[in-house]
């Protein structure tokens, strides 16, 4: 019977490895068609999770990468200075504040979308930017400043694309017209300063608070000396 349990746990396992090849291959087709492929990732249960979590931290290293590895001719950087955890909090933080605000303010207006599906397509539309930015890192140390020109496109080209799926993605996703998904991306970029706001000055109040606990604390011990 334990035999039985270790091929079937095996086959268990290769399936699932075998699932998350496939809905990583789709994000190849997403990002060449954005309606289809967005449509089909959420109604047709064509991503997955996995895909999504490999791609956010496929794009967090390569960030990382492009700061290490990028030629000084185009990335002046004291490798020694970067703080490589708030490096990956520059891509994660504001992609998780994204899905967050994005939902939050989708649902209250008939927005099919929910949070689980916006952090999908949010993940997925990461894609150009690791397929681009990569080649790009290696590019950088074989070609001088003054054919640096092709490279800022290409760098142009990766951000405005992940732009572009994200606008995508909202729009297949909530089931949006064009109109009301770009009314509701300045509605997202909104609730973000204001979460991010909330945030500063909920964490400002916190360390006031135990500062002013800490300086108690020690007027207390200084007195009973």
């Amino acid at each position: 019977m334990s035999y039985i349990t270790k091929k079937l746990s095996a086959f268990t396992k290769k399936e699932t490895y075998a699932h998350f090849l496939k809905t990583l291959r789709y994000s190849l087709y997403v990002i060449g068609h954005p309606a289809d492929g967005y449509w089909d990732l959420i109604h047709a249960k064509r991503g997955s999770y996995a895909a999504a979590n490999f791609m956010i931290i496929l794009a967090m290293l390569t960030h990382v990468w492009k700061l290490r590895f990028t030629s000084f001719l185009f990335i002046n950087v004291n490798w020694e200075e970067v703080n490589v955890i708030m490096e990956f909090a520059t891509i994660l933080l504001p992609l998780v504040i994204f899905v967050i605000c994005n939902w939050a303010s989708t649902t209250l207006f008939d927005g099919k979308g929910h949070l689980g599906d916006i952090y999908m397509g949010t993940g997925y539309a990461l894609t150009p930017y690791c397929l681009l930015q990569i080649p790009m890192i290696i590019m950088s140390n074989f070609i001088t400043k003054d054919e640096g020109a092709f490279y800022e496109v290409l760098n142009t080209i990766s951000f405005v694309w992940v732009i572009i799926l994200l606008f995508m993605a909202m729009m297949m996703i909530h089931q949006y017209s064009f109109g009301k998904t770009l009314l509701f991306t300045f509605i997202t970029l909104f609730a973000m300063l204001v979460f991010i706001f909330i945030m500063m000055l909920f964490f400002s109040l916190i360390s006031q608070g135990v500062a002013y606990f800490v300086s108690l604390v020690r007027e207390v011990i200084f007195r009973l000396n």
